[in-house]
């Protein structure tokens, strides 16, 4: 609780592959009123044999949270949401260890952990029915009825991820190395542009291949597939088939409409559809033929945007978006920090 004349707020966190931000919402965590810049690592938190690594994450976190706090006279957190890249298949030592650390550093009493999907939906739609595609380096669809949540793909760029920007990159390389190599469905103009970037294509497998940011490496040359496709057939192809890709996901964790939901919607969030009309057209396309009864609308906002809606509704007790531990996973009352000693997870 607060006392007279005292903030409080919640704290919005969204780790990914390119870092971790985190933002704060002032005044209760009201929406619209009073939310700070994001401060941002560069870092991505490490994975280790635990999963997530809640220890290094902790160590980006808390320095962020109380610099936040200490810019906005915050002096109470009410609610806290971390969005995590790889959480549903990862987040076994967040779930052990985040409740006890935040509330031992932080006071954090009510916490919300959540797939990066969960938040890009959230920040997306909202509670409502629907589904979300978020996309940039890779790709994953969230959908939900409100009372379970749907996942399509998110397996990673060598097993999955179709449509995204790895996926794009690495077959507009494809078709670049067709083209030097002579063989069919080769591409001279992205053979040319992948040389500008990276170099004589001979030496591209040892530039990719020993690197840890692969999947980065290959989104890099999404964009300029895109901008072949004023006049490359091979270009437009593979911008055509990743909108297949992309909408197929979509369908397959999106709700039948109808007298249950009413309308559904359908949202797309993240930095690939950033590369505008040569994706975006045979997607709307595709997501029309696949998705005839849901509404195409625009994202609301991203998935730090989605962290702290969650944080916002989880203070207010309103969040009712369904709860399962590997994809949101909700403490709505730890015990108090004193009564946590270190290394002691919350119930």
């Amino acid at each position: 609780m607060t006392g007279p004349g005292e903030l409080s707020g919640v704290l919005g966190v969204d780790s990914g592959g390119s870092g971790l931000r985190a933002v704060l919402a002032v005044e209760g965590g009201r929406e619209g009123r009073g939310t700070a810049v994001p401060l941002k690592s560069e870092e991505p938190v490490r994975t280790g044999p635990r999963g997530i690594d809640a220890g290094h994450l902790m160590e980006q976190l808390v320095p962020m949270a109380r610099q936040l706090m200490a810019d906005a006279g915050i002096t109470t957190l009410r609610a806290v949401t971390v969005g995590a890249a790889g959480y549903t298949s990862l987040g076994n030592a967040l779930r052990a260890d985040l409740p006890s650390a935040l509330a031992r550093e932080l006071g954090v009493r009510r916490l919300a952990l959540a797939a990066d999907g969960v938040t890009a939906y959230v920040g997306a739609l909202g509670q409502r029915p629907g589904a979300v595609v978020a996309a940039g380096t890779g790709l994953i669809a969230i959908g939900t009825d409100l009372t379970r949540w749907r996942r399509a793909d998110g397996w990673g760029h060598l097993l999955g991820d179709n449509g995204s920007g790895a996926w794009i990159g690495r077959a507009g390389l494809d078709a670049a190395l067709r083209a030097h190599d002579g063989r069919s469905g080769g591409s001279a103009r992205l053979l040319a542009r992948g040389e500008v970037m990276f170099g004589p294509a001979g030496t591209w497998p040892g530039q990719l291949y020993p690197r840890p940011d692969r999947p980065a490496m290959l989104a890099s040359f999404a964009p300029e597939v895109a901008a072949c496709a004023d006049g490359d057939p091979v270009a437009v192809d593979i911008l055509a088939e990743a909108a297949r890709h992309i909408a197929d996901a979509a369908r397959a964790v999106c709700p039948a409409g109808g007298e249950v939901f009413g309308e559904v919607q359908v949202a797309l969030t993240g930095g690939l559809f950033k590369m505008g009309d040569p994706l975006l057209v045979p997607l709307r396309a595709a997501l029309t033929d696949r998705l005839p009864y849901a509404r195409q609308v625009p994202a609301a906002g991203d998935p730090l945007a989605g962290a702290v809606r969650i944080a916002v509704d989880l203070a207010e007790d309103r969040l009712t978006l369904p709860r399962e531990e590997d994809m949101l996973y909700v403490i709505a009352e730890t015990p108090a920090p004193e009564a946590l000693a270190p290394g002691t997870p919350a119930p």
